[in-house]
């Protein structure tokens, strides 16, 4: 007797396997192994392996937890999560130039760096160096996929 496939219902905990790209096709994640990535600083921040998660919990994107509903171990999917559900619009307010007085004199900020900011009550948050002088730091406080459609390959692994 045929065993029946097994198809995702929501609830169910899955294992997926994913790449995601930025519209010029820029790998920004990934749960492939690193060969996969094109270079060893893809930004990924991944080891590699299937992801787990419980569809249904808003572990991930919820436009992916609803299109695994219905699939079988194997199936592939494609989908396009837009910026405005994905990291929000790119938002010039979340810009900010600070003076270079207010940074610790041992700290040598240079572009391109993520610092965190964390404010009297110990909320931390994270902004990125853009432009800076002997005088000012710019900073950003946009997420980095900001304003970014991302697009993600996502193949369902295994149903636990």
């Amino acid at each position: 007797m045929a065993q029946a496939i097994k198809q995702v219902k929501p609830g169910d905990r899955v294992k997926i396997n994913f790449n995601g790209t930025l519209e010029d096709g820029t790998l920004f994640d990934t749960t492939y192994e690193k060969d996969e990535c094109e270079d060893d600083d893809c930004g990924c921040g991944r080891e590699g392996g299937p992801m787990e998660l419980e569809v249904g919990a808003e572990e991930f994107f919820p436009q992916i937890e609803e299109a695994l509903i219905g699939m079988s171990p194997g199936d592939k999917k494609i989908l396009t999560i837009l910026a405005a559900d994905a990291f929000g619009e790119y938002d010039e307010e979340m810009i900010s130039t600070v003076p270079r007085s207010q940074f610790p004199d041992d700290l040598n900020p240079m572009i391109g760096d993520d610092l965190e900011l964390v404010n009297d009550d110990g909320e931390g948050m994270v902004v990125t160096v853009i432009e800076m002088d002997d005088v000012e730091v710019t900073l950003d406080a946009n997420h980095p996929l900001a304003g970014e459609d991302l697009t993600f390959e996502v193949e369902l692994v295994e149903v636990l």
